[in-house]
């Protein structure tokens, strides 16, 4: 138990200095392309690559860590009008989360393939879109850990808990 609440932090270490530097990457190359627009009235056309890749990037992995912070966009009137109803639906929308994680990473790793055997790069920076592409199916395999780690969250710790106060 103690080894899977490290990893956890481990992970959730990982994607937010990930989230941040990528983040911070992307503003920096905004500001100097709008710096040097307006100033020497040169335009980086390279910014605009690197802010798609960014949000790309961004999106991807911040599927995880709204997972794991239970974030999604969830239509919640049947939980209010139907309380009872609040565990099960939970359910299916984490079992949801983990079938779309395996296809992330069954369809990303598929796409991955096919940029390796085509050679594809980006138009102006020239990076090989098989690394930019390994963004689906890491994502696919943070979503599938995610989604698992919030069900057994919502089935077996509020238990434990639960055995640990009538001790």
């Amino acid at each position: 138990m103690e080894f899977l609440r490290k990893c956890d932090k481990i992970l959730t270490k990982a994607e937010e200095i990930l989230l941040f530097t990528v983040t911070m990457i992307g503003l920096i190359v905004l500001f100097v392309a709008v710096v040097l627009r307006y100033t020497i009235n040169y335009t980086l056309s390279e910014a605009s690559e690197i802010m798609r890749e960014v949000i790309i990037i961004s999106t991807f992995i911040g599927l995880s860590l709204g997972t794991k912070n239970r974030a999604q966009l969830k239509i919640d009137i049947l939980p209010q009008l139907f309380p009872k109803l609040k565990k099960p639906l939970d359910l299916i929308c984490n079992v949801s989360i983990f079938v779309f994680g395996l296809i992330i990473i069954y369809y990303g790793a598929q796409m991955v393939k096919q940029q390796a055997i085509t050679h594809q790069k980006t138009i102006l920076l020239q990076i090989p879109l098989q690394y930019l592409y390994m963004v689906l199916p890491v994502t696919g395999v943070l979503l599938v850990i995610r989604s698992l780690q919030v069900i057994y969250e919502d089935f077996f710790k509020k238990e434990e808990v639960k055995e640990i106060k009538k001790d």
